[in-house]
């Protein structure tokens, strides 16, 4: 499908989306007065109809009409626009590319964060998934600051914090590697296929997970944490993770309680937020996070 005619898409779900419920006549006013899109002419209603049905194709998102007056349009699976679908994550990046777009004339105005060069291989890793077929990478460790090759079926992809991972199952070990894609110094296709595991489910893999550390020896617990006013705003807007739950709230903190794996990732995520947050329980979690903060104040304490 053409770049215009899915921004096309996009914008429909977005008006009808903002409206709530909108009649035909009024999206084809709208669609008029925006030119670049439009062109200035007007919307047929057999092209909405077919719209609809491509919308439907893409996204997933079902478009019904009212079947009494005033007979508008309203979106029907709206709750599956909150999922975390591949459908919403496609849905919401061609929706912000249509904003900037229309906002050529502002250019110089609109800062962005830079992604790493991982992204040159998500394609191939993506065509490779499609096929079935192995991949050789030589992947660069941090951890032990060397290169090694590998020999891998990719299993799936996940974005986390402007990063590309890649989770790889190891041949002949048959061990579940994760990769990420911008320390892959080398990439190659292989000719030969695997079959898709049936043990494998991405889902149940990264379940409890807040990040791409899957924490197999890690199990999901119950987690309670104490956060400020101020902070318990942000974590209201942008949930550290789907089980999120407020059990307590009051004029100076509130209490959340997640059931997440406290991997390294999420000890990370609750440092990030400061003094504004108490890990209460497990208590081996929060003596950990103790431990960390100790140490991080021996260290600034060396400077007397």
């Amino acid at each position: 499908m053409a770049l215009n005619q899915t921004n096309k898409l996009v914008w429909i779900v977005e008006t009808i989306y903002r409206a709530r419920k909108i009649s035909f006549e009024e999206l084809n006013r709208r669609w008029m007065d925006n030119v670049d899109l439009s062109g200035g002419e007007e919307m047929l209603k057999r092209t909405f109809h077919k719209w609809k049905w491509n919308i439907f194709d893409t996204f997933g998102i079902s478009i019904d009409c009212e079947k009494a007056a005033p007979y508008r349009y309203y979106i029907a699976n709206v709750d599956d626009l909150k999922s975390g679908s591949i459908e919403k994550w496609l849905l919401s990046t061609l929706s912000v590319s249509n904003s900037l777009l229309e906002s050529k004339s502002i250019k110089d105005r609109i800062i962005f964060e830079d992604v790493p060069s991982g992204r040159e291989y998500l394609e191939p890793i993506i065509d490779a998934m499609k096929k079935n077929r192995f991949v050789h990478i030589n992947y660069l460790n941090y951890w032990k600051g060397d290169t090694r090759d590998h020999y891998v079926m990719p299993l799936c992809v996940k974005l986390f914090r402007q990063r590309w991972y890649m989770v790889g199952r190891n041949w002949p070990a048959g061990k579940d590697i994760v990769f990420c894609l911008d320390r892959i110094q080398v990439f190659r296709l292989s000719s030969h296929t695997f079959e898709y595991p049936e043990d494998f489910d991405p889902q149940e893999y990264f379940k409890g997970c807040i990040g791409v550390i899957p924490g197999e020896e890690c199990g999901i617990e119950k987690v309670k944490i104490k956060v400020s006013t101020g902070q318990a705003n942000y974590l209201r807007d942008l949930p550290m993770h789907e089980s999120q739950q407020e059990s307590e709230r009051t004029d100076s903190y509130s209490i959340f309680e997640l059931q997440v794996r406290p991997t390294f990732d999420f000890q990370q995520e609750l440092l990030w937020n400061g003094e504004d947050l108490e890990v209460l329980e497990p208590r081996w979690l929060r003596k950990e996070i103790a431990g960390k903060v100790k140490r991080m104040w021996n260290k600034y304490n060396e400077d007397k």
